[in-house]
């Protein structure tokens, strides 16, 4: 049923906000450019719902863009944020928080032997691609066309013509000398995989990839390639690097390598860890991360590394996470709502299916094609646009681009998921009309 949405508030915060940022956001996609009218301001979550300036209630499948796995101002993160705050904010010191974060990520963790907190995911990635060429001496990193991994310089790059050739900047302010040292691959391609480790395998510091590449759609992998690939890097020398940031804690408590069961040199994470506050991590067998300062020459610090505030999100939250049956239970109400909406779509024959893993999902428009490569991506998103505007009218908050993944937290109850999967569906029969 649809409701009246207003966006009178919102347009009024929009229009200010335009004098003061660029595009009047301060971070590219909550601009709106990709769906229909002003951003909407949010000014309160609770459990799975957000409300915006204008009062209007939406059920939330954007999470904050994956943190909030346990939904909108848990009790037990804002009991521990609070008891923390009151006693102070930032000492830019250790913290007991710190080795409690730590202790709760490693001993449940057996694929890195020693962690450092940063501030954000793409932190996060910058450090631990300095630690790969500190590590291995070497230069050159491979990454894979539609994994992204922050705004890191040389990360920004996209793949020239060929299988395996230097990536361009497709982002102006990024010197071509920076993304020279990066080598694009396509996704899933074994072929162009091994021709480029046979070409510049001694120069190659690490290969980065997205185990569940979740930022451009969502390319569900072959555990092949990615067995494949660790196999490739051991013989090679150069490093496995897991980006995690998305993945770490969201399909199982030790992300992707848990998932497949493949071992990584290098894992980032994000997002999750932070309890729905700034925080990062890289961390590694003992071996390489002994190479980071003060143990080692690869240096890297942070004013705000370890900050206790964020130290106690992260362990309220990940402390619900390690419960026994937390996973699994995501998984089955994950798995109730998709295939209630994509058997309502393929009784009507409609070209829609929700792609899913563990508690992730992205709306493809693609039909039953299996997407596992960012170029295999219908560039029309028209339809999108008008599935995104259908669901708002029925109360249903996505991420404002097709291209992004849809997240379910644990406040999602089956009785909210029960309304969304109506919503979902009578806004599939608007727009398929």
């Amino acid at each position: 049923m649809k409701i009246p949405v207003t966006r009178q508030r919102s347009e009024s915060l929009f229009k200010t906000a335009l004098t003061y940022f660029p595009g009047g956001v301060n971070s590219p996609v909550r601009a709106f450019r990709s769906v229909e009218g002003s951003p909407l301001f949010m000014k309160r979550g609770d459990g799975c719902y957000v409300w915006d300036e204008d009062d209007n209630r939406f059920i939330d499948f954007c999470c904050s863009w994956g943190p909030l796995i346990l939904g909108h101002n848990h009790p037990s993160i804002y009991a521990r944020v609070m008891d923390a705050m009151s006693n102070g904010s930032s000492f830019g010191t250790p913290t007991a928080l710190e080795n409690e974060l730590a202790e709760l990520i490693l001993s449940r963790n057996p694929f890195i032997d020693k962690i450092r907190f940063v501030s954000s995911g793409t932190e996060a990635v910058m450090s631990a691609l300095r630690l790969a060429r500190g590590f291995t001496g070497r230069n050159k990193v491979v990454k894979f066309e539609g994994c992204y991994h922050g705004h890191v310089d040389s990360m920004l790059v996209k793949a020239g013509s060929g299988l395996a050739t230097f990536g361009t900047s497709s982002s102006a302010g990024v010197p071509e000398s920076y993304a020279s040292e990066t080598i694009v691959l396509p996704l899933n391609d074994e072929t162009s995989l091994r021709d480029c480790f046979e070409r510049y395998g001694e120069d190659i510091a690490c290969v980065i990839i997205e185990p569940i590449p979740a930022n451009n759609g969502l390319l569900l992998q072959d555990a092949s390639f990615l067995k494949s690939l660790r196999e490739i890097c051991t013989d090679s020398g150069a490093l496995l690097f897991f980006d995690e940031v998305i993945s770490g804690f969201r399909v199982g408590f030790n992300g992707a390598a848990e998932y497949f069961g493949i071992q990584p040199d290098l894992i980032t994470y994000g997002k999750i860890l932070g309890g729905g506050l700034p925080v990062g991590a890289y961390g590694a067998r003992e071996e390489v991360m002994n190479c980071v300062a003060p143990d080692g020459p690869v240096y890297q610090a942070g004013t705000l590394s370890g900050n206790p505030v964020a130290m106690a999100a992260g362990i309220a939250q990940l402390t619900e996470c390690a419960k026994d049956g937390f996973y699994e239970d995501q998984q089955r109400r994950t798995e109730l709502f998709v295939g209630a909406i994509n058997s309502h779509s393929r009784e009507k024959g409609y070209n829609f299916e929700l792609v899913t893993i563990g508690s992730i999902f992205w709306l493809s428009f693609d039909g039953k094609k299996r997407i596992q490569r960012a170029d295999q991506i219908d560039s029309d998103m028209s339809a999108f646009s008008a599935l995104f505007s259908a669901l708002l009218s029925r109360g249903i908050y996505l991420g404002p681009s097709g291209y992004e993944v849809g997240f379910i937290s644990n406040a999602h109850t089956e009785e909210v998921l029960s309304h969304a999967i109506q919503a979902f569906c009578e806004s599939l029969d608007e727009i398929f009309a």
